[in-house]
């Protein structure tokens, strides 16, 4: 009973409300006249501030709305880190891919020793198959020759065949509990086979860079209803000069190559 009495209360004050609204009644305070719940027919009469509502339901109303500039054209703001993030997304792709160019090429065997040349040769050991790199330490002892020191002296043989049965060519021999790989010259097909791989590596390194700045560019394109063109064009032009950089970068990293494997 006590629910349908303060239902029927609520519905009688919002018609009050509506009322006060009308006729002009002062917002300034809240009058409430004592009731007595048992009598339902009771004509006590509550005084609301109808002007505080209505204020409120303004300015719900207004939160709700988008801003609009002087034009009267509505925009939307964005972050101040969006340019920045965007840039450093594309450096940062753009530096896997002179990275993932500089692996592959230490892959190469020239005439000359380098401690990164084995790298990359799968050793398996009790069952389990690991880069050369994470059970020994390879170090140059001159530049026609190569260390292999194995963390574990028990693994010696079982690296030594991993160099052997890779395509490097190399015949190490055990000396002690380490290794010693002499690097052969090279031939004339070996050297133009090579030169041919480090043109194609070089090619894909463009490519990774070149998509790198397409999706730097699309997403700035993204931003040109909300920033200024002049901006935008900046940004644009910024995005550029490092795809150039990265891409000489690459360049250079690939004739630095092509000079190593044709000293043999």
């Amino acid at each position: 009973m006590s629910a349908y009495i303060r239902r029927a209360f609520s519905c009688r004050n919002i018609l009050l409300l509506r009322s006060s609204t009308l006729h002009g009644y002062s917002s300034s305070h809240i009058t409430r006249t004592p009731i007595n719940m048992s009598m339902f027919d009771s004509d006590t009469v509550f005084n609301v501030p109808a002007s505080n509502f209505i204020m409120e339901s303004r300015r719900t109303f207004a939160k709700g709305r988008k801003s609009k500039d002087e034009a009267g054209v509505s925009t939307i703001g964005i972050s101040p880190d969006v340019v920045p993030n965007i840039k450093a997304n594309a450096i940062s792709l753009m530096e896997a891919a002179i990275g993932a160019l500089s692996a592959e090429l230490s892959k190469l065997r020239t005439g000359r020793a380098s401690p990164g040349m084995l790298d990359h040769i799968i050793v398996e050991i009790s069952g389990m198959k690991m880069p050369l790199n994470r059970v020994a330490v390879v170090s140059v002892i001159d530049s026609k020759t190569l260390s292999v020191n194995p963390y574990d002296p028990q693994t010696l043989k079982q690296i030594e065949n991993a160099i052997v049965s890779s395509p490097l060519g190399l015949n190490p021999k055990a000396d002690g509990d380490r290794l010693i790989a002499v690097i052969p010259p090279l031939t004339k097909e070996h050297m133009q086979a090579m030169a041919k791989v480090v043109t194609k590596s070089c090619e894909d390194s463009r490519q990774s860079i070149r998509r790198a700045r397409q999706k730097a560019m699309d997403a700035i394109k993204k931003l040109y209803s909300n920033l200024p063109k002049d901006d935008i064009k900046r940004f644009e032009k910024e995005v550029d000069d490092l795809t150039k950089k990265f891409i000489k970068n690459a360049e250079d990293v690939c004739k630095a190559k092509e000079k190593e494997i044709n000293q043999g």
